[in-house]
């Protein structure tokens, strides 16, 4: 077989991380006078290097995060008195195969959403299956959905391994038809013990406020509770700190 035959079969078995470094590897060996064997397992590791990437990338995709974010990224020194141990806790994922869950509660622009979204970002990196709601946003969508499309959305967020609801009553009332729909999706996954992180700006004491209804208040954080580290933000926002940032660079600030 030529060259170009020999990549043209490679790609129609799916090989395309060896078809992709053939070259590149053959040179290699002749230069370096390679065996076959030692040859050969580089172009297997160019296949799974090229499979786990894609992989890593469908799962990114299918979680609905928009940020690959991290820990190490993230600066402590602003608000020292964050749970920084129970942050990396969290990142250690150990509550997910626990089926446990985790309460990121307290001021707005600390940092909530970033330490959720690292987490999510790192379980999806581990392999775990992830979906990632802005939740008053998608539970304002799901109202408006056809019953087929509330259907779907309500296996996207009782099925994966981790759901992420960020900015929880970010509006503070949300309607009856989304109240249900956390209760059910709370209650979903508790049953069946998969994890849920939940970010928000409103003390667990108001929900009843914002959902309308205590009782179902108390049913949901009884579950969400149960089996849940909780993570109290408080400080400076580092949202605030940015624009000042801004302000400060803008060559209209010293006009």
């Amino acid at each position: 077989m030529t060259m170009n035959e020999i990549e043209r079969a490679l790609r129609e078995l799916r090989l395309s991380g060896i078809a992709d470094t053939l070259s590149t590897r053959l040179m290699q060996a002749q230069c370096n006078q390679e065996p076959f064997l030692e040859t050969f397992a580089c172009m297997l590791q160019d296949e799974l290097d090229r499979r786990r990437s894609r992989l890593l990338e469908r799962r990114f995709k299918h979680s609905r995060l928009d940020e690959r974010l991290g820990l190490a990224d993230f600066d402590w020194r602003f608000n020292p008195k964050l749970p920084r141990q129970a942050c990396f806790e969290l990142h250690a994922l150990k509550f997910i195969a626990e089926g446990a869950n985790a309460m990121i509660i307290g001021r707005p622009g600390t940092g909530k959403s970033h330490v959720a979204k690292a987490v999510a970002y790192q379980a999806t990196l581990q392999g775990y299956d992830v979906r990632y709601v802005e939740a008053d946003t998608e539970f304002a969508h799901f109202t408006l959905a056809s019953p087929a499309e509330q259907a779907s959305l309500l296996r996207a967020w009782v099925e994966p391994d981790l759901l992420v609801l960020d900015d929880l009553f970010l509006a503070r009332r949300i309607c009856d038809a989304a109240a249900e729909l956390l209760q059910t999706v709370v209650h979903q996954r508790y049953k069946h013990r998969r994890s849920i992180v939940v970010t928000s700006n409103r003390v667990v004491q108001d929900w009843g406020k914002y959902l309308g209804d205590a009782t179902m208040a108390t049913t949901i954080l009884d579950r969400l509770m149960h089996r849940a580290a909780m993570l109290e933000f408080e400080g400076k926002s580092y949202r605030l700190k940015e624009a000042a940032s801004r302000i400060a660079l803008s060559p209209t600030a010293d006009a």
